[in-house]
């Protein structure tokens, strides 16, 4: 195990901390928008942890508009020639706004005739350069290398551009603000227990459904990036194929539920399949937190302040740096 220094972690864990704050103040920021009424599709462009937020906003922005909503990779702009955006915005989520193919992509969108929204964490970036309209995740400085606070700000900043499409959505996300601001310093009752699992894993699945399958490819990301653990992310209507059964050797299954009515069914039957497989499962909702009254984004949001420290204090207990992981820097140049 290699020793660490005393302030490892300190970064991160206090910037998970300041989420809900951040979460806050990005979801309640005023935006104004030009005449979107002939839209007829919105495309998001993100990488890593951006891009699990993106998710999350692309099924909340889908339920509430019914506009069809969906990812491009940034290698459509930054290594092809892009496509044909008439009548479309283009979403670009970036922490730093300064990762090249993202820059290439806001400006490939814009040109093809896409209305670009900027959503970053760092004013007058390059990304924020090449868009119509730039929404604010606000987190301030991030020194931890693993996105938290900003992740939840991205997802919050989603929230008030979805607030702006449809005016009846904005109390809703004012309310859930004041809900996810319970959660401060909060954890979950199952934390001792998840954390003990993690520390034996050596495969996680970590499964999710809606808002929550965005949430789970972002808590794979962290298990992957903090603790060197082998996390994947599945959606409950698809783990039940082919991935079932890696239950066979000894997987830990966590599910992230945000306790919409809908996807109750499909998280009970992947629950019940695992367990009955043998696997050691845990379901993990954000009420068990004192949370509740939250839109399905802002429970995923929540669900992401609940397990960050769950993935920060696993990296601790098996001598890993969160703040730094070896292999990563937190801007990627991409092509």
């Amino acid at each position: 195990m290699t020793d660490l220094a005393p302030d490892a972690g300190q970064h991160m864990s206090r910037e998970i901390a300041e989420a809900p704050a951040v979460f806050a103040a990005s979801v309640t920021q005023p935006v104004t928008l030009p005449d979107l009424s002939h839209l007829r599709a919105l495309y998001t462009v993100a990488r890593g942890s951006s891009d699990a937020a993106a998710n999350i906003i692309a099924y909340e922005v889908m339920r509430e508009t019914s506009l069809p909503v969906t990812s491009l990779p940034p290698s459509i702009f930054s290594l092809g020639k892009g496509v044909r955006l008439a009548d479309s915005a283009v979403l670009v989520v970036s922490q730093s706004g300064a990762s090249d193919d993202l820059v290439r992509s806001a400006k490939g969108a814009r040109q093809a005739g896409a209305t670009v929204i900027a959503l970053t964490n760092a004013p007058a970036s390059p990304v924020e350069a090449e868009a119509h309209i730039t929404l604010h995740i606000g987190a301030g400085p991030e020194l931890a290398v693993p996105a938290t606070k900003s992740v939840v700000g991205a997802i919050a900043g989603g929230m008030a551009l979805l607030s702006a499409l449809v005016p009846a959505y904005a109390p809703r996300a004012r309310a859930s603000a004041v809900a996810l601001a319970t959660l401060t310093g909060k954890s979950l009752p199952q934390t001792r227990a998840v954390l003990a699992a993690l520390l034996r894993a050596s495969h996680v699945f970590v499964i999710g459904r809606d808002t929550g399958f965005g949430a789970a490819q972002e808590l794979a990301l962290k298990l992957k990036e903090c603790c060197a653990l082998h996390a994947e992310a599945y959606s409950s209507s698809e783990v039940l194929h082919g991935p079932l059964q890696l239950v066979t050797n000894p997987l830990l299954i966590l599910i992230l539920d945000t306790e919409q009515p809908e996807v109750q069914d499909s998280l009970d039957t992947a629950e019940q399949r695992f367990r009955a497989a043998g696997g050691t499962v845990f379901r993990l909702r954000a009420s068990e937190a004192g949370a509740t009254g939250l839109t399905p984004a802002a429970a995923a949001a929540a669900l992401l302040c609940l397990t960050y420290p769950l993935a920060l204090q696993t990296a601790l207990a098996l001598g890993q740096n969160p703040d730094r992981p070896e292999t990563l820097s937190k801007v990627t140049q991409t092509r």
